[in-house]
C-alpha cells in the first residue's frame, strides 16, 4: 500500500511527506509464464509441483470457516442451461445434459445437506482453474477469485476443486488430475467430495463450453459438452487393494492404477502411511517417531482406511487401497468393504535386498519405514493370502493391469 499525498502546491504526488489524501494498491508483477496454465502448456506441471498445487487448495479451504451456503445447484444448473443454449450449444445435447443432471443433483441432495451440516460449504475461491494460480516467490498461489456474487463462491469445497480438477484433465490429462485429487483428500480427509464429482466436474465443465461456445470457439465447446456429458454417466466403481512389505512399489503402482479406473479423474487411492500422517496432524513428509507406531495407532489407520473405502465404494468411486495389509484381518476387512462391487487383490514381492535398497534411496515419502521396520514386518507371520501375487522385482504395472483387464 502505497499513500497519495499533497504537496506544498496543491498538487498530488505519490507516497510524499504531505497529507494522505488517498491509498493505492501497488500491484507484483508476474511474468506470464508464471500462470499455471502457461506452466501447464510448457510441460511445467511434474509430480511435485502438482502435489505442491493439491496443498495450496487445501491451505486455502482449511483456512476458511463454514458458511451458510447463499445459492442452490438448481439455480446454477439452470443459468448454465440458458447460457449453454445462448452460445449455440446444440439444444437436443443440453436438453438430455440438463435432465441427467437434475437427475443426479436430487439423488445426492441429502449428501450435499449432510455436508454443509459438516462444515463443508464455505466462502470458497470459485474459480478455481489453472488460469487463476501461479507460481509466487516459488509458491503455488491461488489468485482473482471469484467477488462479483457471493452465492456463486459460497459453495461446496468439492465443487471449487472440481474447476481444477477439470481443467487439469482436459489440459494435462487423467493422471494429473489424479494425482491433484489424491494429494488434496491425503491432505484433507474429505474423501466423502467424491460423491458429488460426477455432477460437479460437468457443471465446471459445461461453463468452459458455453463460454467457449460465446467466443465463437465452437470445437473447444462442443469438445467440453461431451465432456459434461460423460461425467453424468460414470463406470460402476471397483476396490482394488496392494499389498506387500515395504520397499515392493506398492505406492508406485497404486498410483499408476488409479486414473484408468472408474469415475472421474479415476480412483481415489487410500494410503495408510497418508492416513496415518493425517491422524497425527502432520504433513505426509513429515517423519514420525517409532511411538507413532503403537497397535492402537495401527488399529486406528486401518478402521478409517477400510471405512473409507466402503463410503467411497459406496458412492459410487473407485479406490485403490494401499497398505502392507500384513495380516490376514486386515484383508479381510478391506474385501468386504467392496460391498458388492468388484475386488481384486495384488500382493507385490521382491527379494530382500531389493527391497532394503529401495527403502534406503526413499527421499520425500509419506513411509517412515527403514530396515529394521522391514525386518520385523518379514519376520511376522501374515497367514495364507488368496490376492494375485506379482514380482516387484521389475515393474509389476503391465501385470497388474492385464490381469485388471481380465476380469481378475
Amino acid at each position: 500500500m502505497l499513500p497519495v499525498t499533497r504537496t506544498a502546491e496543491g498538487g498530488v504526488e505519490l507516497d510524499g511527506d504531505g497529507e494522505v489524501v488517498e491509498w493505492v494498491l501497488r500491484m507484483a508483477a508476474v511474468p506470464p509464464g508464471d500462470f499455471l496454465d502457461a506452466v501447464a502448456a510448457a510441460g511445467g506441471l511434474d509430480g511435485a509441483r502438482l502435489d505442491a498445487l493439491a496443498d495450496a487448495v487445501f491451505a486455502l479451504h482449511d483456512a476458511l470457516p463454514p458458511a451458510a451456503p447463499l445459492g442452490e445447484f438448481d439455480a446454477v444448473r439452470e443459468g448454465n442451461r440458458r447460457a449453454a443454449l445462448a452460445a449455440g450449444l446444440p439444444a437436443g445435447r443440453i436438453a438430455a445434459w440438463d435432465a441427467a443432471l437434475a437427475a443426479r443433483l436430487a439423488a445426492l441432495a441429502p449428501v450435499l445437506a449432510a455436508r454443509q451440516a459438516a462444515g463443508r460449504v464455505r466462502r470458497c475461491h470459485g474459480d478455481l482453474h489453472l488460469g487463476n494460480l501461479l507460481l509466487w516467490q516459488g509458491r503455488v498461489c491461488p489468485f482473482d477469485a471469484l467477488e462479483f456474487d457471493e452465492a456463486l463462491a459460497t459453495i461446496d469445497t468439492g465443487y471449487d476443486l472440481a474447476f481444477l480438477l477439470m481443467d487439469l484433465e482436459y489440459r494435462l490429462g487423467r493422471a494429473a488430475a489424479n494425482r491433484v485429487l489424491n494429494r488434496y483428500v491425503a491432505r484433507s480427509g474429505d474423501a466423502g467430495l467424491v460423491a458429488g464429482l460426477p455432477a460437479w466436474l460437468s457443471l465446471r465443465a459445461i461453463i468452459r463450453a458455453h463460454v467457449a461456445g460465446a467466443r465463437g470457439r465452437g470445437e473447444e465447446a462442443l469438445a467440453y459438452l461431451a465432456r459434461a456429458e460423460a461425467y453424468l454417466a460414470p463406470p460402476p466403481p471397483r476396490l482394488v487393494a496392494v499389498g506387500g512389505l515395504q520397499g515392493t512399489g506398492k505406492s508406485r503402482l497404486a498410483r499408476a492404477l488409479a486414473p484408468a479406473l472408474g469415475a472421474a479423474p479415476g480412483a481415489l487411492v487410500l494410503r495408510s502411511d497418508e492416513i496415518r500422517k493425517r491422524q497425527a496432524g502432520v504433513p505426509p513428509e513429515q517423519r514420525l517417531p517409532p511411538a507413532a507406531y503403537t497397535p492402537a495407532a495401527n488399529e486406528a489407520v486401518f478402521a478409517e482406511l477400510t471405512a473409507q473405502a466402503a463410503a467411497v465404494i459406496g458412492a459410487g468411486h473407485a479406490v485403490v487401497a494401499d497398505a502392507v495389509f500384513g495380516r490376514p484381518s486386515e484383508r479381510a476387512a478391506l474385501e468386504g468393504a467392496a460391498g458388492g462391487a468388484p475386488f481384486t487383490g495384488f500382493w507385490l514381492t521382491a527379494p530382500r535386498a531389493v527391497l532394503e535398497a529401495r527403502i534406503a534411496a526413499r527421499r520425500g515419502d509419506a513411509s517412515d519405514a527403514d530396515a529394521a521396520v522391514l525386518a520385523a514386518t518379514a519376520a511376522r507371520e501374515m497367514g495364507e493370502s488368496t490376492w494375485h501375487g506379482l514380482d516387484a522385482t521389475e515393474d509389476p504395472l503391465p501385470a497388474a493391469r492385464a490381469a485388471l483387464e481380465r476380469g481378475c
